[in-house]
């Protein structure tokens, strides 16, 4: 999906939505949102290390946009604790924008309210085909066997980064490529008021995201192939656990985690205080806390035979921000020359390189720019080792639902209440009780 800012989903549900009219967003109704309209709204998703340094990558790009075509766009960048309900709020009251950013892992869910275009053929050639995208960022923009609902902006993947001090000082010469390196390392790096991993036990999209790919290497997908949810399975059951467990049994996850929702783990990992995150490209982030390049490294993150693959090699989601179009806008023909914009060469490299992310455009992608050794790692990621979240209407409700369940979790083991399998499981079907019934 995208950078995981605070991405809890809030009390508006998409359930919301089903039952209402698709109403597009748009540009002002006196004349400027007729298709040669020269005013577009966009809604930004928050990638930088806050919505200042957001507007300061983002504007001299749209004033650009300005001078080639003659067409305003007026620019609101979002947190990511607000953006799923005011997207889905919008679709709901036509009081929405003319362009938004979305989460990736959002695509199917918002293409079921029927409030997004539809990128069918036409819609692809105005922005030069969809063969220009790579495959693994096409495969989370809409449900399989439908015209994608929007088309990839950034790519991500998560990694797991180091301090090299830390893990010098404490006598490991290299970073864990299993879960059982990841522990024993952990335990000689938790000490002396320090920890070993950080994690954002608060964060429901967080949350998702890892037990996703743990659910993976167990050979859980939380959902059936016909899209019905399967919470429960000893896979899903074991994932939840072990994710859990680093804070519950092993000790390596400071119990304040358990409260993190807002980068809390970056800050503290930029400041000498954890030693390890998994996340998608930080390194902004990093830099805005006084954190040197040179003092951090990345590799793969963990899976239990060390060798990152596919089914149980899995050791990513597919991460990334997708560009959407309300399908009700006022200037659809303006939005869509905004979409060519920023997924042109020009601005996939400009903007991907500015955000530490990866071009999901082909011909941008291959720009030596992007050989670094950490996008090398996510790149490297991305072909390989990283797997969708499930495509499905219900996968908003899925972070929701799953996401809090292990957030309360984390809340037992930072009270130091045992979190057993039998615990794990009732959370997990109680998460599933709340689902639509299919």
């Amino acid at each position: 999906m995208r950078r995981t800012r605070a991405a809890a989903v809030g009390a508006v549900t998409l359930s919301l939505v089903l039952t209402a009219a698709a109403c597009g967003g748009g540009s002002p109704a006196d004349g400027s949102g007729s298709g040669g309209g020269k005013t577009l709204t966009y809604w930004a998703s928050n990638q930088g290390a806050n919505l200042e340094v957001d507007k300061k990558v983002l504007q001299p790009e749209l004033d650009r946009f300005e001078k080639e075509t003659g067409i305003k766009v007026e620019l609101e960048v979002i947190p990511w604790s607000d953006l799923l309900n005011r997207i889905l709020t919008a679709a709901t009251s036509g009081q929405g924008p003319d362009v938004l950013n979305i989460g990736n892992t959002w695509s199917a869910s918002l293409q079921s309210t029927g409030a997004l275009l539809p990128w069918d053929a036409k819609n692809f050639g105005a922005i030069g085909g969809k063969d220009r995208f790579v495959a693994s960022a096409l495969g989370s923009t809409g449900a399989p066997g439908q015209d994608p609902a929007a088309v990839p902006l950034y790519s991500m993947a998560y990694a797991l980064y180091y301090n090299k001090k830390m893990f010098k000082d404490a006598g490991i010469a290299k970073p864990p490529a299993t879960w059982d390196e990841l522990i024993a390392d952990g335990k000689k790096l938790s000490k002396d008021g320090k920890s070993a991993l950080g994690v954002e036990g608060g964060n429901l999209a967080e949350n998702i995201h890892q037990v996703f790919v743990l659910g993976k290497q167990h050979g859980a997908d939380f959902f059936t192939p016909d899209g019905k949810a399967d919470f429960t399975s000893d896979g899903a059951v074991a994932a939840v656990k072990q994710y859990v467990d680093l804070m519950a049994a092993h000790k390596i996850v400071a119990p304040g985690n358990a409260e993190y929702a807002q980068n809390q783990s970056l800050a503290d990992f930029a400041k000498d205080r954890t030693a390890m995150v998994l996340w998608q490209t930080p390194g902004t982030t990093f830099e805005a806390q006084g954190m040197g390049a040179d003092e951090w490294g990345v590799a793969p993150a963990p899976v239990a035979s060390g060798t990152p693959g596919q089914g149980t090699g899995t050791n990513s989601m597919v991460a990334g921000i997708n560009l959407a179009v309300f399908k009700n806008t006022k200037n659809r023909e303006g939005a869509l020359k905004f979409v060519k914009f920023m997924t042109g060469d020009t601005e996939q490299k400009t903007l991907n390189h500015a955000y530490g992310s990866i071009p999901p455009v082909k011909s941008a992608q291959q720009d030596p720019v992007f050989d670094t050794p950490t996008v090398t790692v996510l790149k490297q990621t991305l072909a390989t080792s990283a797997a969708a979240l499930p495509q499905v209407p219900e996968e908003s409700q899925f972070e929701t639902v799953v996401g809090t369940a292990v957030k309360e979790l984390f809340a037992d083991a930072a009270a130091g209440r045992p979190v057993t399998t039998e615990s794990v499981r009732a959370k997990l079907d109680k998460a599933q009780q709340q689902m639509p019934k299919k």
